[in-house]
């Protein structure tokens, strides 16, 4: 095939937008897939993308199309997730890519997200292709969309192809503009292999599956190839490229977006963003310009039973492989035995992972309240970070404390400014700017916590703009901060997983909220529980479990008041006892509490 008639792109949008919709579309518009086989979200294969209706993975797929002016053409396309969490997986597949289509909502408009994936596509020099999707829809407004595309996109509005990809009205002119376009890949098959890994997978039967782009070079079964980061060699097994399944070459060449099975067993092996190249004549220096994955929320992740601890480490390599985005560690709480301390992209990604080790790993678990990697200068000098609120070290010994601080962009109708502005000002966010992106619809620039954006804000946000305000961020530095760990006791005994780092200003409020909802779901023991809150020695707020109550006096009939006060008194000299001996059970939903505050 003529590198000419090749097309690799990818279609980035915000979420639900369409993406997934309209990748069905040009999959049915190349005659891949038997009408009686067809369906919907063909390329999301996880039960949880299609339950959710969301993209979680990029993924790949090879397509031959004919054009209208004659001329056969491959379309390599790679589907991304919209959702702000899981931008690190559209930054690998813009690595892969020539172009992009650039999809905008016509009854929303540009969005937050889709400002953040203009900005990605130009980082990795790419052809931006604008499309207008949901044309058929009544509420749809072309025009002031193409406004909003020029206005805040900095895009040629005419060059923007409307189209509906539920209907399928426009695709076939799409098809062909992306021809004329988006431009073809730029190879030499005669020179050393330069393949770049921009996603894997695990299957149980070849092992690790390699997602890559040939840039230079051919691979083929039986060669030897190495990866240039940590110099393993394997023998390729087979090469090919992604249909609707697997679909074996005899090689791979230059502009082909395909896979390699080379018997990789250990899942460290695989290191997204690495360049494969042959063992025999391999290239002098890698493929540059692919950024390592960056976690911003981190959080405890336990077994509910420990015996479950090696089948959750098992799991989580595993998960890994598929998920590059995900990293952690061996930890261990008293409160929750052993277990790994994650660090994720956000909270939509923090719940995805769990939900996937429940349901593909069949195992059951407890996640700890989320936390942000704090930078901690001693009074010695010695700088570290933390991410664990247990790590932090006591406050007569610390200097500084700094915490990140995110760009934030929230687009919203005008109708919302007033309370979103409370809402960000109530969690420490500067103000920028603002800009009307038209007439109904203004652009809000902030600078934020990130700290305050794990606690419930982006729900919040959503429930004041009635769903219509979209949010994105990207990390900005670290600054200095009046941070505090609160540790909640229960019967004076502190409990570890549920210690957290918080502004001294809101200490006392959230501190409060939890032990009132500890309250709640701790259940009552034949003594006295206090609940508590502090910060070191001081106590910041307190509430009481109150005990069940055996009535010893029942079995006194008249008499003197004195047997009564007597049986009584022995009653409460048996509860002293038992609150110095007795222990608190603390349920696993309580680990949740610190999640669900208001």
């Amino acid at each position: 095939m003529n590198l000419e008639n090749v097309r690799n792109f990818s279609i980035i949008a915000h979420i639900d937008h369409g993406k997934s919709t309209l990748a069905d579309r040009i999959i049915e518009a190349c005659n891949l897939v038997d009408p009686r086989d067809r369906k919907e979200q063909m390329l999301d294969t996880m039960d949880i993308e299609r339950e959710r209706g969301i993209t979680i993975k990029s993924n790949t797929i090879t397509l031959n199309y004919e054009s209208r002016k004659g001329g056969h053409y491959i379309f390599n396309l790679i589907d991304t997730p919209g959702h702000v969490d899981f931008t690190y997986e559209v930054s690998r597949a813009l690595a892969a890519c020539d172009g992009v289509l650039l999809l905008v909502d016509a009854t929303q408009g540009v969005e937050a997200q889709t400002i953040a994936n203009l900005y990605l596509a130009l980082e990795n020099d790419l052809a931006i292709l604008p499309v207008i999707n949901k044309i058929d829809v009544i509420s749809a407004d072309v025009e002031s969309t193409k406004e909003g595309i020029e206005k805040s996109l900095g895009l040629d509005p005419q060059d923007a192809v409307p189209v509906s990809a539920k209907t399928g009205v426009g695709v076939a002119d799409l098809l062909e503009r992306i021809i004329e376009f988006i431009p073809p890949p730029k190879g030499d098959d005669s020179a050393r292999l330069k393949a770049l890994i921009f996603d894997s997978y695990f299957d149980k039967y070849q092992g690790a599956v390699i997602k890559v782009r040939i840039y230079d070079g051919t691979v083929k079964k039986g060669d030897v190839i190495k990866f240039m980061s940590t110099g393993n060699t394997y023998e390729v097994t087979e090469v090919g490229v992604f249909r609707i399944d697997l679909e074996k070459r005899k090689e791979l060449i230059p502009g082909d977006v395909g896979y390699i099975i080379a018997g990789i067993k250990s899942v460290v092996d695989t290191k997204i963003g690495d360049t494969v190249t042959l063992a025999k004549d391999p290239a002098s220096e890698p493929l540059t310009g692919f950024k390592d994955v960056k976690p911003m929320v981190f959080s405890g992740l336990y077994p509910m039973y420990s015996d479950d601890y090696d089948n959750l480490k098992d799991a989580l390599y595993k998960l890994k492989l598929n998920d590059a985005s995900l990293i952690f560690e061996p930890d261990n709480s008293f409160a929750l035995g052993f277990g790994f301390r994650c660090g994720y992209l956000g909270l939509l990604h923090m719940e995805i992972v769990q939900e996937r080790l429940e349901r593909e790993f069949d195992l059951a678990l407890v996640t700890t309240a989320p936390s942000v990697k704090y930078r901690i200068t001693l009074t010695g000098g010695h700088v570290m970070t933390i991410d664990n609120p247990v790590k932090m070290p006591d406050l007569s010994t610390v200097e500084l404390i700094e915490e990140p601080f995110v760009d934030a962009t929230i687009v919203t109708p005008t109708d919302y400014v007033g309370n979103i502005m409370t809402l960000v000002s109530e969690n420490r966010g500067v103000h920028k700017n603002m800009e009307y992106i038209d007439q109904r619809r203004v652009q809000l620039h902030y600078e934020l916590p990130l700290a305050e954006i794990v606690f419930n804000f982006y729900d919040k946000l959503k429930s004041i703009s009635r769903g219509y305000a979209s949010f994105d961020y990207e990390l900005k530095d670290f600054r200095p901060s009046d941070m505090v760990r609160v540790d909640i006791l229960v019967n004076g005994e502190p409990v570890d997983a549920l210690s957290f780092i918080v502004h001294r200003d809101k200490s006392r409020v959230r501190g409060k909220d939890i032990i009132t909802k500890l309250k709640d779901i701790i259940p009552r023991h034949q003594f006295k529980i206090p609940l508590q809150a502090a910060i070191g020695a001081s106590i910041i707020a307190r509430e009481n479990i109150s005990p069940t109550r055996k009535d010893v006096t029942a079995k006194c009939y008249g008499g003197d008041i004195t047997r009564k006060r007597k049986l009584l008194e022995k009653q409460k000299e048996g509860k002293k006892r038992m609150k110095q001996i007795g222990s608190v059970e603390v349920p696993q939903e309580a680990f949740l509490t610190i999640l669900k505050i208001e």
